[in-house]
């Protein structure tokens, strides 16, 4: 289904029955990195994913504003055009930032949070990433070849464990074409610390019940981030998953699904 919001198409599902549970991607994924665990909470829930513009199969165009700031006010938006007052909503890397943002500048109400390797807390973003940010016009131009082979080892390096063939494949699919790496250079080239330092100071405000996940082998964001953030939000609990990364999902979806159902049960 579409929503179109500035002229931007928001491509999102539905699936299930029950209370409302939203899952929020981060970059550079897409919502079918949750499918898999999304589909197992559809028995009784109802089970909302959607692709930020820039990402997956939401409109990707030349002038696009895919920064932080646009996406927080998009995922607001959304919810209001879901028609949903209280969802559970489930975050992951940008979409932590992006959940936040909703929630402390744009009305958005929740239940409860689940923050799962999120970006939060300065600083963040590799060394690759600043490089890339920095010189996204040179990279844009790269050949095809060797901006496939540059975003493959670039997300192979978010997982802990080996990555399927079919899980990298997806995984990289939405960057390739002329239209996918334009994206990926242009969703780099927004990210910009100062939106998630806007709202650092507000997190003690976040007062809806709040879960930290985390992987112990997180190289993309290490696991300290968990424990500051966790200590910054009143009463969040903490999880820390053993033998999973950032892409925490892949790496040890049983035991992430499991700590998401102790935690929506509740």
């Amino acid at each position: 289904m579409i929503f179109t919001w500035h002229g931007q198409e928001i491509r999102w599902s539905r699936q299930g029955s029950g209370p409302p549970l939203v899952f929020c991607h981060g970059t550079p994924w897409s919502s079918k990195l949750w499918e898999p665990i999304a589909a197992t909470f559809a028995r009784d829930h109802t089970v909302y994913l959607w692709d930020m513009p820039g990402y997956g199969e939401s409109t990707m165009a030349d002038g696009q504003d895919v920064s932080l700031a646009a996406q927080g006010e998009t995922f607001a938006a959304l919810l209001n055009h879901w028609g949903l007052s209280e969802p559970d909503v489930i975050a992951h890397d940008y979409g932590g930032a992006v959940s936040l943002r909703a929630y402390l500048l744009h009305g958005a109400a929740y239940r409860s949070l689940a923050l799962v390797d999120v970006v939060a807390l300065a600083p963040w973003g590799s060394d690759f990433f600043r490089l890339v940010a920095e010189n996204a016009s040179v990279f844009a131009q790269l050949p095809p070849t060797l901006h496939e082979a540059l975003v493959r080892e670039y997300i192979a390096g978010a997982a802990h464990r080996p990555l399927s063939a079919e899980a990298h494949d997806m995984l990289v699919a939405p960057w390739l074409g002329s239209t996918g790496q334009a994206a990926f250079y242009r969703q780099i080239s927004q990210a910009d610390q100062r939106y998630t330092d806007e709202i650092e100071p507000r997190y003690r405000a976040v007062s809806v019940p709040t879960l930290v996940v985390w992987g112990t082998e997180d190289t993309w964001i290490p696991v300290d981030r968990a424990h500051r953030l966790a200590g910054l939000i009143p009463g969040a609990g903490l999880e820390l998953v053993r033998s999973a990364g950032h892409l925490i999902q892949l790496d040890a979806p049983e035991a992430l699904t499991a700590v998401l159902y102790r935690w929506l049960a509740r």
